[in-house]
């Protein structure tokens, strides 16, 4: 892991994704609490997270992986691998505060931090920053 890269970046991806993860965190649970649908909120979490993250990971995270974090091509796969984690986030608010589970508006945030970065980090590995 250590050769490869792959430790460093797992490392500074915690950092970016713990940072964009609290971006998340910040935007959804007041406005779902007070203001909005938590669905609807979840949505505004992920652009401020999304505009975060992307500026970390390609700067920061995985710099030097082999992408040109430059080019629209990259900027494409980025935005495509960040839009599933918003309906894998969207899913898991609809899921937990929804019709079905009734549980409070800081349930989703628990499966957001837990399963969303790490399907994210495997994805941005593979498919965006290679």
């Amino acid at each position: 892991m250590r050769a490869s890269g792959l430790l460093g970046q797992l490392i500074r991806f915690g950092i970016a994704g713990g940072l964009s993860t609290i971006v998340y965190a910040a935007a959804y649970w007041p406005l779902a609490t007070f203001v909005i649908h938590p669905v609807a909120a979840s949505l505004v979490g992920f652009v401020c997270a999304v505009i975060f993250g992307y500026f970390m990971h390609s700067a920061w995270s995985f710099k030097g992986h082999g992408a040109d974090t430059r080019s629209l091509k990259t900027q494409s796969k980025f935005f495509a691998v960040q839009s599933l984690s918003m309906v894998l986030n969207a899913g898991f608010t609809w899921l937990l505060t929804g019709p079905l589970v009734h549980g409070p508006t800081w349930w989703p945030l628990v499966p957001a931090v837990c399963v969303t970065p790490l399907a994210t980090f495997w994805l941005n590995r593979r498919l965006v920053f290679s």
